[in-house]
């Protein structure tokens, strides 16, 4: 489940932001969870469109949790230092590449800005474990992670996500991830052309 790249699902990304921006302005800490992170793009890219969407003020009360089973015990070190090839940086659009990375001083690498990078924090964590790295969330995003459980585990795990969210905060899955049919007192949602749902106390 390693495989990933810069701005996948941009579409989710986008609903995402544009739903949970106006909803956590003001709070003193805003929490996000990206489930399942591999080495690292994706929640650097859900912190850059967060940080393209918020002030700045806001932005530094921002700690985005990214959680892995990580078996090789390497994505830590790969978030943590937010060093990535030029072929992995590839797809980021210019002008967001020439403001959020660096040179790394290493030929052929860049480096993510430490306004980014600070914001992120590595967690190592099973979800069948159905135990949470938090609560208080006001985004949950879990893409291309949910579809290689068996139906009846996704169900424990989106449950999970459901107790750890704050109320009214909001869960992000990949477009083809459908909500299961005995969620769906727990959630609502609140994009036609999207996965995104707003928690509900059910």
């Amino acid at each position: 489940m390693a495989f990933t790249f810069f701005f996948r699902d941009m579409q989710i990304l986008d609903l995402a932001v544009k739903h949970v921006v106006p909803y956590a302005m003001g709070r003193s800490r805003i929490k996000v969870w990206d489930a399942g992170c591999a080495m690292g793009p994706e929640p650097y890219s859900l912190a850059i469109v967060l940080a393209e969407n918020m002030g700045h003020f806001s932005f530094k009360n921002l700690t985005v949790y990214a959680t892995d089973i990580d078996e090789t015990d390497t994505f830590g070190n790969i978030i943590k230092k937010g060093i990535y090839t030029e072929d992995e940086t590839k797809r980021i659009p210019e002008e967001i590449f020439k403001k959020y990375f660096k040179p790394n001083g290493k030929p052929g690498y860049h480096e993510v800005i430490s306004l980014i990078r600070d914001r992120i924090t590595f967690v190592k964590h099973d979800l069948l474990s159905l135990k949470s790295v938090g609560e208080d969330f006001s985004l949950i995003m879990c893409k291309n992670v949910l579809l290689h459980f068996q139906q009846a585990e996704r169900i424990e795990v989106i449950r999970m996500f459901h107790r750890s969210l704050a109320p009214g905060g909001y869960f992000a899955t990949e477009q083809t991830q459908k909500m299961p049919l005995e969620l769906n007192n727990l959630f609502e949602q609140v994009a036609s052309d999207g996965q995104i749902f707003k928690k509900v106390e059910g």
